[in-house]
């Protein structure tokens, strides 16, 4: 928009107060006053002749004078000057009104001036807020995503460490296994062994079932834990695995997905996940609840809450 065009109401608000300060000049301003004053007279010496000399009056000489018939003189007829027309009460009245019109108008016309340079400056203002505001969100944007790719970094280094620890405790176990199968046989004992009994009763004795494997830690009669329970944490160790209480006649593998704090405790564990070939509630519930009462060492290096599975294997006899 150009000057002209933004000003334009002003320009025109002004030429009209000057043409009407004009009018009223020319209206009464500028008259000429009628009568026009007299010129003033200059003295001259008195005397009869075109010609004099000297520097004294001469003493005026007594001469008759035939009488001289006076002429009547006719008197020009005067016009009277008519007065100046003096301002009625209406053509008063109208300047006023045009006086406060053109006041009106001028004060109309700051006031419009003042609101729009205020707008302006608040359009100003809201468009500096805008932009900060703007501003602040994308640095809240670009920290978020920072986060979130941090944040995912870890999860894939904190995989990558799990499968690795699941990878070397699976090999372990492979190993163990083979050196069982090697030096064990179901029903005896190991022949290096110098224990004289087994069980949790006094006062001794072998305790357990003519019919039952050696590895089993199930003392009870008719169904129980086949070959006892085992667990995947990558990287950590069982310090206890409580055996769950046999609730009936069935069997069935219950895997339960657990998860360990640095502490070692189980904090949480949710059963029949995959792996499991029952989802009888009954063994359900007795692992979870053995579940919940295993212990792993410690470990200040371990995440805060790491996950694993513990496997129960229920049997009938």
């Amino acid at each position: 928009m150009s000057y002209i065009s933004e000003h334009k109401n002003g320009f025109a608000g002004t030429i009209f107060v000057h043409g009407i300060i004009l009018i009223l000049l020319l209206l009464y301003g500028f008259f000429t006053p009628l009568p026009l004053p007299g010129e003033e007279g200059i003295l001259v010496n008195f005397g009869n002749d075109d010609a004099g000399l000297g520097m004294e009056e001469p003493a005026p000489q007594r001469e008759e004078f035939a009488p001289v018939q006076q002429k009547e003189e006719k008197s020009e007829p005067v016009i009277a000057t008519p007065p100046p027309k003096s301002v009625s009460e209406p053509e008063k009245a109208k300047e006023e009104v045009v006086t406060q019109d053109l006041e009106k108008t001028a004060a109309i016309e700051a006031a419009k001036k003042k609101k729009e340079e205020e707008k302006k400056l608040q359009e100003q203002k809201d468009r500096i807020e805008r932009e900060r505001l703007a501003e602040i969100e994308r640095k809240k944007k670009e920290e978020i995503a920072r986060i979130e790719k941090e944040k995912a970094e870890q999860r894939q280094r904190e995989e990558a460490e799990r499968k690795k620890k699941e990878e070397e405790q699976r090999q372990i176990g492979e190993i163990n296994s083979r050196a069982k199968n090697v030096f064990g046989a179901a029903g005896q004992g190991s022949s290096g062994s110098k224990s004289t009994g087994q069980g949790v009763t006094y006062p001794g004795g072998n305790q357990g079932s003519p019919n039952g494997t050696a590895n089993s830690d199930n003392y009870n009669k008719g169904g129980g834990i086949g070959n006892g329970p085992s667990y995947s944490l990558g990287g950590r160790s069982a310090l206890t695995l409580p055996l769950p209480v046999y609730p009936g006649n069935e069997g069935g593998v219950v895997v339960v997905q657990v998860t360990v704090d640095k502490n070692g405790n189980v904090t949480k564990a949710v059963t029949g996940v995959r792996g499991s070939t029952t989802l009888i509630p009954e063994l359900l519930a007795a692992a979870q609840k053995a579940a919940l009462l295993a212990k792993f060492n410690v470990d200040a290096n371990a995440p805060a809450f790491q996950q694993g599975t513990i496997t129960y294997r229920f049997v009938l006899d």
